[in-house]
């Protein structure tokens, strides 16, 4: 049986495109899924917060929103102080208005 205990699953709406929203939080660091459609692992980002450094690489490339996919990773990292694991699946690329409010949706759950 899976924990439920700190596991957040949330649908944002931006622009009439609906974005799945999973975290999973670990004690030394969260998983987070953001889905457009079908729940799919897509491109994956992987940071780690030590000592004010943050390193970052990707486990499995973008062709696009690679600037979205690394700041959010890095900033979710440098706010919990740990390792942040940040897949990202969409149908077509974002908007700015779009990266702008779910940064937002991510952040408000990760500093509940």
């Amino acid at each position: 049986m899976i924990s439920q205990v700190g596991y957040t699953k949330k649908t944002v709406t931006v622009n009439h495109r609906d974005f799945l929203v999973q975290i999973v939080p670990y004690d030394n660091g969260d998983y987070i899924s953001i889905s457009e459609g079908k729940e799919r692992i897509g491109t994956l980002v992987v940071s780690i917060s030590s000592g004010g450094r943050v390193s970052t690489a990707a486990v499995i490339p973008s062709k696009s929103d690679t600037l979205f996919l690394k700041m959010v990773s890095e900033r979710v990292a440098s706010t919990i102080n740990g390792i942040c694991i940040f897949s990202l699946s969409i149908e077509k690329d974002l908007d700015l208005d779009s990266m702008k409010v779910l940064m937002n949706e991510l952040m408000e759950i990760i500093k509940q």
